[in-house]
């Protein structure tokens, strides 16, 4: 039996998930934690990968592997392969000024048409921007930059620091896939190619694309002019060398082979190719199976709404994110910053835990006697009301019940993601069902309130570790030369019972919430 890997670098940990690669039944697994904060030093990610590995037996057997991880995190190489700052992640928002800033210079409809998305405080190239501004020094020793798959996958094939990594510094050897590159403000998923007069104008420096075997210190040109104020300290941007990006790979082509030596990898008695890798969303859609139509509902401490398409989205508003997926083909994306967590923050005012707050919101009808939670606890991005705070409408006498206040939770959080939803059709998505995934999917409230809520078929797989799954799935594409068609079981599907009434009462609340706002 071949067995391929697949690793999630996720925020909070790094998880490995080991495959049989025909069928993608489970062998074994492993865990090891990633510290908190918005910015890791990178290395605290390798010794993770190495203790998840050990702890799921190592790569006895293993003929591929690939790694998928957080997107938009920048993670900055300098020409001796050192990382010259902790990379900052995903959910560090010091470059909100900044996104607000190129936004206004490029403009909301051309940043949209560029590179599908308008940029906001998570995406790379914003990240860029502050570094810029706030740490000219750093921004004049950048020699490369990677997101946090590229940076692991190249340290897999035995490359960084010459202290530390037999192959040494050799950033031409950087790669990466089109699902993390979309993410990063700077690539184009429509032309499959890096917009370099972006990348600049973010930096103050020009870029080139990495290639295997040219020598990593010639001086390249970029593409069109410095904005003014982009010159950092020191010596003019355009008498530096050009800074390495990491070159695209396509779906199911290789990235290399990993370093015999590195942990255990010689036990696997053959060569471990490694996949392209891929963001975390696009590796969820591959572990779910994901195809054209398909939509998943992610309701983890943020929520996520998500798409398979024929075609790349590109929404000016910025609600929408026109990522690529992993498998040839796009994957728009809405999200929203409240969702398991406005359940779990009204169960502990009912002072319930889970189970007991399923029971109360499924004694409360359909609309909750007209109460709805307007769910902006955190603020919201979707629709984007950073200053925004949770509020509930509709109480009365009769309906302050602990039951109407755990189903409008329920509810408002849905509706939420089912704005996203809306989002989504609104600039072109198809689609035909829901993929409803994440711990609190397996609620037995959600489930039922998301059948009222959808207005399409609910599906919910078998709770599963499917970024893992999807990097994995990668790694068996790459061995067999097709994407497998592995499906995951299913935990529910509940008959659908759209409730109309529900998301109407909702719009109004909410709508009025926004004129407050």
């Amino acid at each position: 039996m071949m067995l391929v890997a697949g690793v999630d670098s996720s925020t909070q940990s790094c998880k490995v998930e080991i495959v049989d690669a025909a069928s993608g039944a489970a062998v074994r697994s492993g865990r090891a934690p990633h510290p908190e904060g918005t910015e890791v030093d990178p290395e605290l990610w390798w010794q993770a990968l190495g203790a998840a590995l050990d702890d799921g037996g190592g790569l006895a057997g293993v003929g591929a592997l690939s790694v998928a991880a957080q997107q938009h995190g920048m993670v900055l190489l300098g020409v001796d392969g050192h990382v010259l700052r902790p990379a900052l992640l995903w959910n560090d928002t010091r470059s909100a000024a900044a996104a607000t800033a190129l936004t206004a210079e490029v403009g909301q409809t051309d940043f949209a048409r560029r590179t599908g998305s308008v940029p906001v405080a998570s995406f790379t190239i914003t990240k860029l921007r502050w570094v810029r501004d706030a740490e000219p020094e750093i921004a004049a020793r950048v020699a490369a930059v990677a997101l946090p798959h590229d940076w692991l996958t190249w340290r897999l094939r035995g490359y960084g620091p010459a202290e530390s990594s037999p192959l040494g510094p050799d950033l031409e050897e950087l790669s990466t896939d089109r699902s993390d590159a979309s993410g990063t403000g700077y690539w184009n998923p429509t032309t499959g190619g890096y917009d370099l007069e972006l990348f600049e104008r973010a930096l103050g420096r020009p870029a080139r694309v990495a290639a295997p075997g040219a020598p990593g210190s010639a001086v390249h040109a970029g593409t069109g002019p410095v904005p003014a104020g982009a010159q950092p300290a020191g010596p003019h941007p355009r008498d530096r060398p050009a800074v390495v990006l990491p070159r695209v790979l396509q779906p199911g082509e290789s990235a290399g082979t990993l370093l015999p030596s590195l942990f255990g990898a010689g036990a696997a008695q053959q060569p471990v190719l490694l996949a392209a890798g891929a963001g975390d969303n696009a590796a969820a859609a591959l572990g779910l199976g994901a195809t054209t139509g398909d939509v998943v509902v992610s309701i983890g401490t943020s929520g996520t709404v998500f798409a398979v398409t024929d075609q790349p989205a590109n929404d000016a508003t910025g609600t929408v994110a026109g990522f690529a997926d992993a498998s040839g083909r796009f994957l728009p994306l809405t999200a929203t910053l409240n969702a398991a967590r406005v359940l779990t923050s009204v169960a502990t005012v009912l002072d319930v835990d889970h189970d007991g707050f399923a029971a109360l919101a499924l004694q409360a009808p359909p609309g909750s006697d007209g109460v709805v939670l307007v769910p902006y606890f955190e603020g919201e991005r979707t629709p984007n009301l950073p200053e925004a705070t949770a509020s509930f409408h509709g109480l009365t006498l009769h309906s302050t019940t602990r039951s109407n206040l755990a189903r409008a939770a329920t509810e408002g959080m849905l509706c939420g993601l089912a704005d996203g939803l809306d989002a989504l059709c609104s600039a072109g998505v198809q689609a035909r069902r829901i993929l409803l995934i994440g711990g609190a999917a397996q609620n037995p409230a959600v489930t039922a309130v998301a059948a009222q809520v959808f207005n399409l078929p609910v599906i919910v797989p078998a709770p599963g570790e499917y970024v893992a799954l999807g990097a994995a799935a990668q790694a068996a594409w790459l061995l067999s030369g097709s994407r497998p068609q592995w499906r995951p079981a299913t935990s529910a599907e509940p008959c659908p019972d759209f409730r109309p009434g529900i998301r109407r009462q909702y719009q109004a609340a909410a709508s009025a919430k926004c004129h407050m706002v």
